[in-house]
């Protein structure tokens, strides 16, 4: 007697609707247990303790979001280097690759990494003692 196929997937479809009812149950058990009692004070805007002045909409210096693109690139470097770092001592043993293949293939990438590193900091992104809002 054969199995249908459909039949793999029940434990997969158990699982997702567990975690899906576990969630829908917590969100429904807070609403009936918590306290729900709207002061002025808790529907007042919070921010470390100080009142909220002027326009929310202020604009941020580019900076913000230049370290955040240079955080996701030298992160893309690390899940590059992780998977050499992992099989570095098994690259001589690969057929048709010569014994120094991937110290020299690594240090080409870092030399990359390197020379866009001194551009970052030539640029002056990374100084944030002077930040006039531009670069």
């Amino acid at each position: 007697m054969t199995v249908p196929y459909f039949w793999q997937y029940i434990p997969l479809l158990l699982q997702v609707l567990a975690a899906f009812g576990l969630g829908i149950g917590m969100a429904v058990a807070s609403y009936f247990i918590g306290r729900h009692r709207n002061t002025i004070t808790k529907l007042d805007t919070y921010e470390c303790g100080i009142q909220s002045v002027g326009d929310a909409r202020g604009r941020f210096s580019v900076r913000f979001y230049m370290v955040a693109m240079l955080f996701i690139l030298f992160d893309v470097e690390v899940v590059f280097m992780m998977p050499w770092a992992v099989i570095y001592r098994d690259l001589p043993n690969l057929p048709g690759v010569s014994r120094f293949f991937g110290f020299w293939e690594m240090l080409v990438y870092l030399g990359f990494v390197a020379v866009g590193l001194f551009y970052i900091v030539k640029k002056g992104i990374l100084n944030w003692s002077n930040d006039k809002g531009d670069l």
